[in-house]
C-alpha cells in the first residue's frame, strides 16, 4: 500500500460520509421511515463507515511509521501533487502529508483550494471525533426517541395559556449532526489556514443550529444568538492574524506546497522554521521586508531603473533587518491574532460566557460540543499552529488558560445544574489545555484534549441519562440514583475518577487523566523554575486539580449517593435502554484506559511535532520567558524531581478535593448550607458566576442597546419628523394645486363652455323652421345692408 497514495483518499471518503448523509437527510429525511425514523440509521452509519476508515488509515500509518521513543528533530514532507510524491521513510522524523484536491483562486502565483496536511496528529483526531460522534449517535437514538412525535413542549407557554404543540424534528437533528461532523473532520483535513477558516465558521453555524434547536424557548434561541456573537468577536481577531500572514508570507498553507508554475514553494511551517536554520523559530523574510517597508522603499527610489539592483540590496539588508528585531511584531500579531480565534472556539477568557448556556440544546450535542468538536478545535488549531507561536505569544496563551481553568473551577462549586457543572468542568479543562501548550507542553496538551474528550463526552452522555430519566437538571432534586440506574451511575464515576487523573502516583497505574494531567502540571512546574515570575502558573494548576477533584465528586454524590431527595423524581427514575447505556460502557473503558503506555498514545503524536519546537526557546523582547524543553523531567536525571513533585502535587490535590466533596455530600458531616451562609458573599458571587454576563451586559449590552434606542429616536424624531414635514408640505402644495387646478383653471374653462353653450342656445331661438319668417329676414337684412353700404359711401 501506497500511504502517501492512500491516506488521503480514506480520510477524505471518512470526511465527506457525513456530508453525504446531511445531504440525503435534508432531500429525504421526513420520508425516511415513520416520521424519518431512518434519518438517524443514515447518518449514525456514515459516521460509523468514517470510524471504519480512520482506524483502517491508522493502521496504515503504523504500518509505516511504528511507534517509538523518537524526539522528532528533522521533517520530511511527502506531497502528492499531480502524481508527484516524495515519500519520507525515516520513522525518526516527522512525517506530513500534503496535497491538493481543487483550486478555489488563483492570482498569479497564490493559490487558495481544497488541500489536505495529513500528519499522525489528523489520523489521532479522525479516529477519536468519529469513535465518539458514533458513540454519541447510537446514543440519540434512545435520547431523541421522543422526536419521533409530536412533541407537547412544556417550556413554551403560548399567548393563551397552551403549550406549545409541534411535530418532532428527529430527522433534522440527525441532519445538523452529520453536518456538524463534516465540518470538524473538514477543519482537521484541512491543508491551509483558508479552508480551516471556512470549517472553522461551518462548525459555528452548525452549533448555533444544534444549540437553539429547540428555538421557540427564549432560553435556548438566546444561547445560540450567545455563541454565534461571543464567537464572532474572536474570529475577528483571527481574521487580523490570518491577513497579517497572507500580507507578509503570500501563503495559507501549513506544508510546502508546488505552485500553479510547477515549482515548489515552502508553507508556513517551513518559513517560520526554516530547515536551514536548524528548525529554530525564525521570522520570515515576508514578515521582515513588511516590517522595513519604508527602507525597501528607499532602496527602490535610490535604485530607481535598476531592479536587479535593489533586489539585490534589499537581500543583503534582510538578515540586519532581522537581527534588529524588524518583522518579530508581526509574527507576534499573526500568533495573537491566530489565537483569538481560539480563545472563541474553545471559551477561554474572556469570552468564555457562551459555553455554559450551551447546555439550552439537547445533551447529546452538548457532549459532542463539549468534547471531540467546537471546543476541542481552539485547541487543535493551537496545537497545529505550535511552529509559529512566539514565546511572548505562547505566554500570553498560558495566561489565558491559566485565568480561564480558575475561573470556571470556581464557578462550578456552586452550580446545581448537572449539564452546567460539566459545562463549567469543560471550560475548565481546556484552560488545562491552553496551559499547557503556553509552557511548552505541546505533547500534555494534546494529549489532555484527546483523553478529555473521552471521559467528557462519557459525563455528558451521563448526565443526559439522568434527565431522561428524571425530566430535571437540578441536582438537589436527586440522591440515591445508583440505585436505579447502576449502568449510569457506575460509568459516571470512572468518568470523574478520569477527570480528576485518579492514579496510584509514580506508576503506570491509573486513568487517562492521570497520565495528561500529571503531564500538563509537570511541564507548568519546569515552565515555572525556568521563569520564577511566572510560578503563578504551576500553582493555580495544582490548586485546579483540588477544586476540581470537589466539583465533580460533588456532582456524584449529591446525584447517586445519599437518601433520595424529592421522592417524586426518585420513584420515577429509570436506567436507560442498552441504545442509551452501552456507549456509555465502551467511552467508559476507552476513559479508562486510553492515555495508558502500552497503547501508545504518546509516541503516535510525537511523531507529529513540528522539528525545532522541543528545545529549550527564549524570545527575543526583554520580558519574554524561556519555553523549557517538555521532555527535561523525563530525559535528564537532574529534572526527575520535576516529575515526581508533580506526581505527588497532582495526587494530594486530587484526593483533597474528594475527601472534602466526601465530608460535605458522601458522609454529610459537613452541612454545605452553613458554609455558604458563613461565606455568603463569595458564595453569592461564585452563584453568579463572577457577575461576568451582569459584567457584559452593562459594558457592551446596555450600551449598544442604549446607542440602538437613540438611533431609533434620532430616527423617529428627526428623519422621520422630516420626511413627514416634507410630505405634509407636498400634500399641502398639491392641496393647492388642485385648488388652483379646479377653481382656476378648471372654472375659466367650465364658464367658457358654459358662455359659448348660453349663446349658442340664444342663437338657437332664431331657428323657427317658419319660411316666410326667413324670407322677411333676408328682406329686411338685404334692405339693411343696402343702407348701410349708402350711408358709408356718402360719409366716409
Amino acid at each position: 500500500m501506497d500511504l502517501s497514495q492512500t491516506l488521503p483518499v480514506l480520510l477524505g471518503i471518512a470526511w465527506l460520509l457525513p456530508l453525504a448523509s446531511f445531504v440525503l437527510i435534508v432531500f429525504l429525511g421526513p420520508r425516511m421511515g415513520s416520521h424519518g425514523v431512518f434519518a438517524g440509521h443514515v447518518a449514525t452509519g456514515a459516521i460509523l463507515g468514517a470510524f471504519l476508515l480512520s482506524v483502517v488509515a491508522l493502521g496504515g500509518w503504523l504500518s509505516y511509521y511504528p511507534l517509538g521513543d523518537a524526539h522528532h528533530e528533522e521533517v520530511t514532507t511527502a506531497s502528492e501533487e499531480s502524481g508527484d510524491t516524495d515519500v519520507a521513510h525515516h520513522a525518526a522524523e516527522k512525517i506530513a502529508y500534503t496535497g491538493h484536491w481543487y483550486s478555489l483562486v488563483e492570482i498569479g502565483s497564490l493559490s487558495i483550494g481544497i488541500t489536505y496536511y495529513i500528519d499522525a496528529l489528523t489520523v489521532a483526531m479522525f479516529c477519536m471525533v468519529t469513535l465518539i460522534a458514533t458513540c454519541i449517535h447510537f446514543y440519540s437514538w434512545g435520547y431523541m426517541h421522543d422526536e419521533l412525535h409530536d412533541i407537547t413542549d412544556h417550556e413554551v407557554t403560548l399567548p393563551h395559556g397552551h403549550h406549545l404543540h409541534r411535530p418532532g424534528r428527529y430527522s433534522r437533528f440527525f441532519q445538523y449532526l452529520s453536518l456538524f461532523c463534516f465540518s470538524m473532520l473538514g477543519l482537521v483535513y484541512a491543508g491551509n489556514m483558508a479552508m480551516v477558516f471556512v470549517f472553522w465558521e461551518l462548525v459555528g453555524i452548525c452549533s448555533y443550529f444544534l444549540i437553539g434547536f429547540y428555538y421557540e424557548r427564549k432560553t435556548a434561541s438566546t444561547a445560540a444568538n450567545k455563541a454565534f456573537i461571543v464567537n464572532r468577536v474572536g474570529d475577528f481577531g483571527m481574521l487580523i492574524g490570518m491577513m497579517a500572514l497572507w500580507g507578509s508570507l503570500g501563503t495559507f498553507s501549513f506544508g510546502d506546497y508546488t505552485q500553479t508554475d510547477g515549482t515548489r514553494a515552502p508553507g508556513i511551517f517551513s518559513l517560520v522554521r526554516p530547515e536551514t536554520n536548524d528548525h529554530r523559530l525564525t521570522v520570515p523574510d515576508g514578515m521582515v521586508r513588511a516590517a522595513a517597508a519604508d527602507e525597501v522603499a528607499a532602496i527602490v527610489r535610490y535604485e530607481a531603473g535598476r531592479p536587479a539592483d535593489a533586489a539585490a540590496q534589499i537581500d543583503s539588508q534582510i538578515e540586519q533587518w532581522r537581527t534588529d528585531g524588524l518583522g518579530y511584531w508581526l509574527l507576534i500579531v499573526a500568533g495573537i491574532g491566530i489565537f483569538c480565534g481560539c480563545v472563541g472556539k474553545s471559551a477561554q477568557f474572556p469570552l468564555h460566557v457562551w459555553l455554559p448556556d450551551a447546555m439550552e440544546g439537547p445533551t447529546p450535542v452538548s457532549a459532542l460540543v463539549h468534547s471531540a468538536t467546537m471546543v476541542a478545535a481552539g485547541v487543535y488549531l493551537v496545537g497545529r499552529f505550535f511552529p509559529v507561536f512566539t514565546p511572548e505569544v505562547l505566554l500570553v496563551i498560558a495566561y489565558t488558560g491559566m485565568i480561564t481553568l480558575f475561573i470556571a473551577a470556581t464557578i462550578a462549586l456552586t452550580a446545581v445544574d448537572i449539564k452546567r457543572v460539566l459545562a463549567y468542568s469543560t471550560v475548565s479543562q481546556l484552560g488545562y489545555m491552553m496551559l499547557a501548550l503556553g509552557v511548552g507542553g505541546w505533547l500534555a496538551g494534546i494529549f489532555h484534549l484527546i483523553t478529555h474528550a473521552f471521559f467528557k463526552s462519557l459525563l455528558f452522555m451521563c448526565s443526559g441519562s439522568v434527565i431522561h430519566a428524571c425530566h430535571t437538571n437540578d441536582m438537589t432534586r436527586m440522591g440515591a440514583l445508583r440505585h436505579k440506574m447502576p449502568w449510569t451511575a457506575w460509568t459516571m464515576l470512572v468518568g470523574c475518577l478520569a477527570i480528576i487523573g485518579a492514579g496510584i502516583p509514580l506508576t503506570p497505574i491509573g486513568f487517562s487523566g492521570y497520565f495528561s494531567k500529571d503531564a500538563i502540571i509537570a511541564q507548568a512546574l519546569l515552565f515555572s523554575e525556568s521563569n520564577p515570575q511566572h510560578a503563578i502558573l504551576f500553582w493555580t494548576a495544582a490548586g485546579g486539580a483540588a477544586l476540581t477533584a470537589f466539583y465533580m465528586f460533588r456532582l456524584w454524590f449529591m446525584t447517586f449517593a445519599g437518601p433520595p431527595r424529592d421522592h417524586h423524581v426518585y420513584e420515577h427514575a429509570h436506567e436507560s435502554p442498552p441504545v442509551m447505556y452501552v456507549p456509555l460502557v465502551i467511552l467508559a473503558v476507552f476513559a479508562v484506559a486510553v492515555a495508558w503506555p502500552v497503547f501508545g498514545l504518546t509516541g503516535l503524536l510525537e511523531q507529529a511535532r513540528s522539528p525545532g519546537t522541543l528545545p529549550n526557546t527564549t524570545g527575543v523582547l526583554a520580558w519574554s520567558p524561556t519555553v523549557p524543553n517538555e521532555h527535561l523531567p523525563h530525559d535528564e536525571e537532574a529534572y526527575h524531581w520535576v516529575h515526581t513533585t508533580a506526581g505527588l502535587v497532582a495526587f494530594g490535590t486530587a484526593a483533597l478535593g474528594v475527601l472534602i466533596a466526601a465530608l460535605f455530600y458522601g458522609l454529610r458531616k459537613l452541612d454545605p448550607s452553613r458554609v455558604a451562609g458563613v461565606l455568603s458573599p463569595v458564595y453569592r458571587f461564585l452563584i453568579n458566576k463572577w457577575w461576568f454576563d451582569e459584567l457584559y451586559h452593562a459594558l457592551f449590552v446596555a450600551p449598544a442597546h442604549f446607542i440602538a434606542r437613540r438611533v431609533a429616536d434620532f430616527d423617529r424624531l428627526v428623519i422621520d419628523r422630516f420626511v413627514d414635514g416634507c410630505a405634509r408640505a407636498a400634500r399641502g402644495v398639491a392641496t393647492f394645486d388642485d385648488v388652483i387646478d379646479r377653481y382656476a383653471v378648471d372654472g375659466a374653462v367650465n364658464w367658457s363652455a358654459k358662455w359659448i353653450y348660453a349663446t349658442g342656445d340664444s342663437l338657437r331661438q332664431l331657428q323657427t323652421g317658419k319660411l316666410r319668417q326667413y324670407v322677411t329676414f333676408i328682406v329686411v337684412g338685404t334692405v339693411a345692408i343696402f343702407v348701410i353700404v349708402s350711408f358709408l359711401r356718402n360719409y366716409v
